[in-house]
């Protein structure tokens, strides 16, 4: 954590290429993780966003059960 603390922008820069483990005394204490643009950002929250991931599987659950409405039978 010190040389995070002295150095972030060399760990920004590096992030940019691959993940980057943080330890705290030798142990696992943080990743950081790079985006390339603000899609990658978006992604990221969506991928993370808990009530997003709840509301994906409700909604598989309906298509499973059959209650959807085919993109083919929506009309102007």
């Amino acid at each position: 954590m010190t040389e995070a603390k002295n150095d972030i922008c060399a760990i920004i820069r590096e992030v940019e290429k691959e993940e980057v483990l943080i330890t705290r005394h030798g142990r696992p204490a943080a990743v950081i993780i790079g985006f390339r643009d603000e899609d990658d950002w978006f992604d990221y929250r969506l991928e993370h966003d808990e009530k997003f991931l709840r509301k994906v599987v409700r909604e598989r659950e309906e298509i499973r059960k059959g209650r959807f409405v085919a993109l083919d039978d929506l009309t102007d």
